[in-house]
């Protein structure tokens, strides 16, 4: 049902914790199933340094969370708004259709957490 590489991103969860002082945080949920997950960055010379997450969810949920901070690492603000639900799922090896929601979810945090740098520093969002 899941693939190897979500696998391994459940069991051995990249980047997982939290900034305290993070630079943006993107919090999103979803009321049908109960995952709910936080992405913390933070951002040099407009570019994600460090990213890190928290995650309460099924194992799919965690698996993105971590995949996602993976994809986002080390790339531009703008590039890291480009990644989509679908890159996400698709670095994983695919998920289960009943779990393409939680690839949604990974992305929209990261979304929301540059949101919310960009809202801290009275910027508008650049896509």
């Amino acid at each position: 049902m899941y693939t190897e590489k979500v696998m391994d991103h459940f069991k051995n969860p990249r980047n997982m914790g939290e900034i305290p002082d993070a630079d943006g945080v993107g919090t999103v949920g979803n009321p049908v199933c109960g995952d709910l997950m936080t992405i913390y960055i933070k951002v040099k010379d407009n570019r994600l340094i460090d990213i890190k997450f928290k995650t309460f969810g099924c194992g799919s949920a965690i698996a993105t969370s971590s995949m996602i901070t993976e994809l986002a690492k080390g790339k531009t603000l703008e590039e890291a708004m480009k990644i989509t639900r679908g890159d996400v799922a698709d670095s994983l090896g695919g998920l289960p259709p009943v779990k393409m929601h939680c690839s949604n979810l990974a992305a929209d945090a990261l979304h929301a957490a540059i949101e919310d740098y960009y809202k801290r520093r009275g910027e508008e969002v650049k896509k």
